[in-house]
């Protein structure tokens, strides 16, 4: 009888240790996609839309089952080749993640139905893509940043059965909101001259003229777009890359505030519906008001907020070590069930 306890509990204890042993991540296995032809990761995946098919541009990083982000940039029509930095500290993690760039802009494809530029059908484009990569409720994270912040808050609210964690970086759940903390907060930091000409230019509709983004790059961008003294080539190719038609339809013609399709979106009143667990990012010299986004923070279910106290619109740039190591912890919380 000794004898037989004394095997039971070996087995046991066999058992436990291999339920409970985390799957070794190393450079051969994490490198390795299962492709055919290995192109580095990048893949054109093919998405649906009411008026055809088309392709969006995405790029792997790693293979870890339990962790796969998708990062969306912002703009709209903007590009991923801002959010390249992640690549250093996701991969230190051994996370799982997709840089993509989504339809329209510069490595998808761009066609000219303007039909396409709604929030809802980029939130089933979206959809399309967390399928192709093979993510779900056990592993799928979303970090939006600015115009991507939208989406994914608009994803949660129609998917979030599909999500693990929400990642909302810069971006209030108010345009309405946002358009005001630019004419009553930012507006008024700048030189009154500054401000006066920049408001006579918007209201001949002359965006066009090269001296509107003469006046907004030193005086509205460096201070609260990316705040550092030189743009790093990432951020410099994302903005050369950048579909104009689209991002005027939608956003209007600059970051200084809001006017295009996305004028009246608001569902600050919805974010309680949104019930896994989400990071809410702000930053201190940011386009968006940092204490808007605490206060969303607390207007989720399972939030919490994580503050940049050098950061603007583009924190994971210039207030990068903060912004990356609370990103990190919140997803190793979620991913170890601590949140």
């Amino acid at each position: 009888m000794r004898v037989i306890i004394f095997v039971f509990l070996i087995c046991l204890a066999i058992t436990c240790k291999q339920k409970t042993t985390p799957t070794t991540i190393t450079a051969a296995n994490y490198f390795s996609y299962g492709d055919t032809v290995e192109g580095g990761g990048v893949k054109m995946i093919s998405i649906s839309t009411p008026v055809g098919n088309f392709k969006v541009w995405t790029k792997r990083f790693g293979n870890n089952p339990t962790i796969k982000i998708l990062l969306l940039h912002g703009g709209p029509a903007m590009t991923h080749e801002y959010t390249e930095c992640f690549e250093t500290f996701f991969q230190r993690q051994s996370f799982e993640f997709y840089e993509y760039d989504q339809l329209g802009s510069f490595y998808s494809d761009q066609p000219k139905d303007s039909s396409l530029w709604t929030t809802a059908r980029f939130v089933e484009e979206v959809e399309q893509v967390r399928k192709a990569i093979g993510a779900d409720s056990t592993n799928f994270y979303m970090l939006g940043n600015s115009w991507g912040g939208i989406l994914a808050m608009e994803y949660a609210l129609k998917y979030q059965h599909n999500l693990k964690g929400l990642l909302v970086a810069n971006m209030v759940a108010s345009a309405p909101e946002y358009g005001r903390y630019a004419d009553d907060v930012l507006a008024k930091q700048m030189k009154p001259e500054v401000l006066a000409e920049i408001k006579a230019i918007e209201a001949k509709k002359d965006v066009k003229n090269p001296r509107y983004m003469e006046l907004l790059l030193p005086n509205f961008y460096h201070e609260h777009l990316c705040r550092l003294k030189e743009w790093p080539d990432n951020i410099n190719r994302s903005f050369n890359h950048v579909n104009n038609e689209i991002y005027t339809m939608m956003q209007g013609p600059s970051e200084f505030g809001i006017s295009g399709r996305l004028a009246n979106w608001d569902i600050k009143n919805r974010l309680q519906e949104i019930t896994v667990p989400t990071l809410m990012v702000g930053a201190k010299y940011d386009t968006m008001d940092p204490k808007a986004m605490e206060e969303q923070s607390k207007l989720v279910k399972k939030g919490r907020f994580l503050y940049c106290p050098n950061g603007s619109h583009l924190s994971m740039w210039d207030d990068q070590q903060v912004f990356m190591a609370g990103v990190i912890k919140f997803i190793k919380d979620v991913d170890a069930g601590y949140f």
